[in-house]
């Protein structure tokens, strides 16, 4: 007998992880992408969402348009691992997040709260994600 197994109990469900990954990362650079594309449009919906559900408080929406629009240029040359850390705190927030939401999340309440035109920034990280994620959803491919 050699010391060969017939069957990887394993090998199946590596393919399912690498399928998943694949598909995760195909997801990953599409919204990355569109995000870049419409960085504009976004920032303006972003922003407008922001405001109709008083998350923020501002002196200026077209400053903080600005903020947002050059924000999802930037996010495409992003590294993951920058990405990531910054997410880490709120990842269980929701399940099945979109990663996006989540940075912009955290971008909100650690980075815009001390820009200079905003004046104050209300709700609970949960309210922040669900304002966010009901514009970002719209870059999200179908699943």
């Amino acid at each position: 007998m050699g010391g060969h197994h017939a069957h990887n109990p394993y090998g199946a469900g590596d393919r399912a992880v690498r399928s998943i990954d694949r598909k995760r990362e195909k997801e990953r650079r599409f919204m990355l992408s569109a995000a870049y594309k419409y960085a504009d449009e976004l920032a303006m919906k972003l922003v407008q969402r922001l405001l109709d559900t008083h998350i923020i408080e501002t002196s200026s929406d077209s400053a903080i348009r600005e903020v947002f629009a050059t924000l999802f240029q930037k996010l495409q040359d992003m590294e993951e691992f920058d990405i990531q850390f910054k997410i880490a705190p709120v990842r269980q927030l929701v399940p099945d997040a979109n990663f996006i939401s989540l940075y912009l999340l955290q971008y909100i309440v650690e980075d815009l709260i001390n820009h200079p035109k905003i004046n104050d920034i209300f709700g609970d990280d949960l309210d922040v994600y669900q304002a966010v994620d009901s514009v970002m959803n719209q870059i999200r491919p179908r699943q």
